[in-house]
């Protein structure tokens, strides 16, 4: 097994997702509905938003699998923020990198994996949208340009969650200037 690769903007990119603020959070049916339309587009029985953390994958939203999180070194999406387009593996187990993964060989037991990279607007790869099988398939075009319109509006759920907090942090502070100028008058 090959443990996931860091890119080489580690620490720019792990701010960008930290930005955010979305870790650890509840689930959000904005999120959830996204994931599960990619379960059913792509016809597999799992799919997940998954944000790629220093030594972790944690799931945001989350279809056919019970954990919350996974450690990156064994993660696909780990592999999958290294590229720009969709990461495709027909069959993990006649994939080098992931024929002896635990994931593969154990519970999930995952043969298929694609994942779209979430983009940030700065360019960092802070996770993915993914869909996985227990066996071996692929997607066609089609499947893989609505991965990527999904995966784009997943990451217009963030950008705007993380705008909202840029927008009521400036609505405070003003009110807190606007509240000292009335005192000082």
């Amino acid at each position: 097994m090959r443990a996931a690769p860091t890119p080489e903007n580690e620490a720019a990119r792990l701010e960008t997702l930290r930005q955010y603020q979305v870790l650890d959070t509840d689930s959000e049916d904005a999120f959830d509905d996204l994931t599960r339309l990619a379960s059913y587009v792509c016809q597999t029985p799992t799919a997940l938003i998954s944000l790629v953390d220093a030594n972790r994958q944690w799931f945001k939203a989350r279809v056919g699998i019970q954990a919350r999180e996974t450690p990156r070194n064994i993660s696909f999406c780990g592999h999958a923020v290294m590229h720009r387009g969709c990461f495709i593996i027909e069959d993990a187990l006649f994939d080098e990198r992931f024929a002896d993964n635990p994931l593969v060989i154990n519970e999930p037991f995952v043969r298929f994996y694609a994942g779209m990279p979430l983009l940030s607007p700065e360019g960092f790869a802070i996770g993915t949208l993914c869909v996985m099988d227990r066996k071996p398939r692929h997607l066609d075009a089609k499947q893989i340009d609505a991965l990527q319109m999904l995966a784009n509006q997943v990451m217009s759920q963030l950008e705007l969650r993380r705008e909202v907090r840029f927008c009521k942090t400036a609505l405070e502070r003003h009110k807190r200037a606007e509240a000292k100028l009335k005192r000082s008058v």
